[in-house]
């Protein structure tokens, strides 16, 4: 382009660039450059998920090899720590509280022990949940990858740990009368549930943890409430058979609840169907169902913004 001056000369100006005008968003979708942690597609976050399914494993490996790497009984810890809780709700609860009425010894001693393993399980999920982001920011802020993987895959461990755990709840069983039989199949499926609706809970924890990372030192408390509240140390219907129907149905569908009744249902002989609330298998699908999907669409949702601020 050109143009004269009053002086008669030509002057020749510079074209107009190819990009003058364009938005910063639209320069960038014209040259191929997307947001750097931008949140995928839900779609498109499972496929990620999946493709790090590897690393998930690998990473609540390593995790559950480290947690008692400085301990001088190593992984027996795993073992130990619920069974020596067990041991003193049973000092406690079951000889000076007289928690155990309405059963006998064979029965109550493993019910007891069955739901310290169980109620365990979610407890040390919702903890490493709470953690699992502001625990890590290193790792989030280092490397590029779907941020579910990582309450995934401590809810993971704390199901390899309970798994590990399950020889000696075994042999309390036994122990104490109640052989293994058709009723023991019913232990995956309830083991199943559990860790779909501990996952989601731990997503859950995970996102409301990153935010505030203070919810870590409340944690323990609500914890330890919603573990009188269950039914650890004492039979529900039985213990609360004086009280309004409805605060016994309450305690007794909670998630923590519906998970031990159905492991000590699964695996204790004189634990019978009479101890279970109604639709018993359908109220646990369905909190598993409740807590995974929505958990993990939940945390998907804040998925930019993990590890900035």
């Amino acid at each position: 382009m050109s143009e004269t001056t009053h002086d008669a000369t030509v002057a020749v100006s510079a074209p107009a660039a190819p990009d003058e005008g364009l938005t910063a968003s639209e320069l960038a979708g014209k040259h191929g450059l997307s947001v750097s942690g931008a949140r995928p597609s839900l779609i498109e976050y499972v496929r990620q998920l999946w493709d790090r399914r590897h690393f998930i494993l690998a990473f609540s490996r390593a995790k559950l090899t480290a947690q008692y790497s400085q301990a001088k009984l190593g992984q027996l810890w795993q073992v130990a720590t619920p069974l020596l809780n067990a041991a003193v709700y049973f000092f406690i609860f079951g000889l000076l509280l007289e928690a155990d009425r309405g059963m006998s010894r064979e029965v109550y001693i493993p019910f007891l022990v069955t739901g310290v393993f169980v109620f365990t399980f979610t407890q040390s999920s919702v903890m490493a949940g709470v953690r699992a982001i502001s625990g890590n920011l290193g790792l989030v802020r280092a490397l590029h990858f779907p941020r579910a993987s990582l309450p995934i895959s401590f809810a993971l461990q704390q199901l390899q740990q309970l798994l590990f755990s399950m020889i000696v709840l075994f042999a309390v069983a036994i122990g104490f009368g109640s052989y293994p039989d058709l009723s023991w199949a019913l232990i995956v499926p309830v083991l199943a549930l559990q860790f779909c609706f501990n996952t989601g809970l731990a997503m859950i924890m995970a996102r409301a943890g990153a935010k505030t990372p203070d919810l870590a030192q409340l944690m323990p408390f609500v914890m330890r409430t919603w573990m009188y509240a269950s039914g650890v140390m004492f039979s529900i219907p039985i213990f609360l058979k004086d009280k309004p129907d409805w605060i016994a149905n309450l305690l007794q569908w909670n998630p923590a609840a519906i998970y031990m009744d159905l492991m000590r249902f699964s695996l204790i002989d004189g634990y019978g169907s009479e101890n279970l609330p109604d639709h018993v298998w359908a109220v646990a699908a369905g909190w598993a169902v409740l807590f995974a999907l929505g958990g993990f669409v939940y945390f998907w949702k804040a998925e930019e913004r993990y590890g900035r601020g």
